[in-house]
């Protein structure tokens, strides 16, 4: 049985990764800054963090923040899981993190930098937005009454679960590097996944494309964030959508 330490496993990611791994008989640990008995935050580190790691034989690391420090999250675990002698880090990063000139995606590209160049075993995987964020984004929008989006804006959104699987099966083996990025099934214009929002919860709505402009918008828009190649995804927006929402808004069954 293979001891794993599980960083962000309460989130949407990290708590499927933690059923699939415990559900393979290994023993999980779930780190996180309220969870415990292995409450730490990785910005802090500390003797907290070095007792989570100690005997582990693998980490998955998903915890992250839009609010900044996840280059300092990143190099107390480093430092910690060093000194455990952990065998393999498997770090879930985003597809264009390296295309798209973002604050938060520079933060996950360095990441995978300190990742690689660890002296641990280590592996990457790379995948394009998850369905719940894009709903997330979408239902923000459909707050007012008319749906702006960015003109000639796509994505390619994949199931979170299928993610876990593929993140649990790199845990479960040899540190790999680098892994094909995972990919949802599907190019899609965001307009597109907008209108199958507004009808899977049953808003009308009337949708505007409007052009940015910026660095950022331009690397979106020239499909920086998509893996066409490695749409690997199986589940669609739409079966997504009529997982969680039944009879509109007002019907949401998770």
């Amino acid at each position: 049985m293979t001891t794993i330490l599980v960083t962000g496993g309460t989130g949407t990611l990290g708590r499927l990764v933690v059923e699939r791994l415990r559900a393979g008989g290994h023993e999980v640990r779930v780190l996180s800054r309220r969870s415990r008995p292995y409450a730490v935050d990785l910005r802090e580190g500390g003797s907290a963090l070095d007792a989570a790691l100690a005997g582990a034989d693998t980490v998955v690391h998903c915890a992250t923040t839009q609010r900044g420090g996840d280059e300092r999250s990143a190099a107390n675990l480093i430092a910690a899981a060093r000194r455990a002698g952990v065998s393999n880090l498997v770090y879930i990063s985003i597809v264009g993190v390296d295309r798209v000139p973002l604050g938060y995606y520079r933060s996950k590209l360095a990441v995978e930098k300190l990742v690689a160049e660890s002296g641990l075993g280590w592996t990457v995987l790379r995948a394009t937005q998850f369905h719940d964020l894009v709903a997330q984004v979408l239902r923000t929008l459909a707050r007012l009454p008319v749906v702006v989006l960015p003109a000639h804006a796509r994505d390619q959104p994949v199931e979170v679960a299928e993610v876990a699987d593929r993140l649990a099966a790199l845990a479960e083996g040899a540190p790999a590097g680098r892994v094909p990025d995972l990919g949802g099934p599907e190019v899609r214009t965001f307009e597109s996944l907008a209108r199958a929002y507004l009808d899977a919860t049953g808003r009308r709505r009337a949708v505007v494309n409007v052009p940015l402009a910026g660095k950022t918008y331009r690397a979106f828009r020239a499909g920086g964030h998509l893996a066409p190649g490695h749409a690997v995804g199986k589940g669609t927006f739409e079966e997504y959508l009529a997982g969680r929402f039944g009879g509109g808004e007002g019907g949401r069954r998770g």
